[in-house]
């Protein structure tokens, strides 16, 4: 200690650090409360009254009351590890920019057939080999047909559902 009672080794972390953690916790936890049922399955939770919160502060609509419940979790949460929580949630994320970027990949090869008409085909056949040429070819001229016409457009909807079952029974 020096003359002003200072003492120069580490107490621990600062009051502001303290304060900035538990509102990281308290926000993992309102990421939790926002997560679909089917993949919080998923989530590592093994603190039963954490779960039981998470599940409660899901049905409450209130401000206040939802406020007050995230408080509670974020104080659960200072007995818990979040790292297995937070790596949960980063393959959760992997797995959803995975399935966005294929969902784009499947509108881009949809735009380039309706645009391009036969000459997308033989990309399509490269990548799925077994495709009904027919149905594509309907499909493309019922997209040219309502779009001279003016209609709702269809016909690229469904060529995007036929896409996308190709694809989920080609994997």
């Amino acid at each position: 200690m020096d003359d002003q009672g200072n003492d120069d080794g580490q107490e621990g972390p600062s009051k502001s650090a303290v304060k900035r953690e538990m509102t990281a916790l308290q926000a993992l936890g309102a990421r939790l409360t926002e997560l679909p049922a089917a993949q919080l399955k998923h989530i590592p939770i093994e603190n039963e009254q954490l779960y039981d919160a998470i599940m409660l502060a899901r049905r409450i609509t209130a401000r206040g009351g939802r406020r007050r419940q995230l408080q509670f979790i974020g104080k659960l949460m200072r007995n818990t590890d979040p790292s297995m929580i937070e790596d949960a949630l980063a393959r959760l994320d992997g797995q959803h920019e995975e399935q966005k970027a294929h969902f784009h990949r499947l509108e881009n090869l949809r735009d380039r057939l309706l645009h391009q008409g036969d000459k997308a085909l033989p990309e399509l056949l490269v990548l799925y080999p077994d495709v009904d040429r027919q149905t594509i070819r309907q499909l493309v001229r019922s997209y040219q047909a309502e779009q001279k016409n003016n209609k709702p457009l269809s016909a690229a909807r469904k060529l995007f559902r036929y896409l996308r079952e190709l694809d989920s029974a080609h994997d």
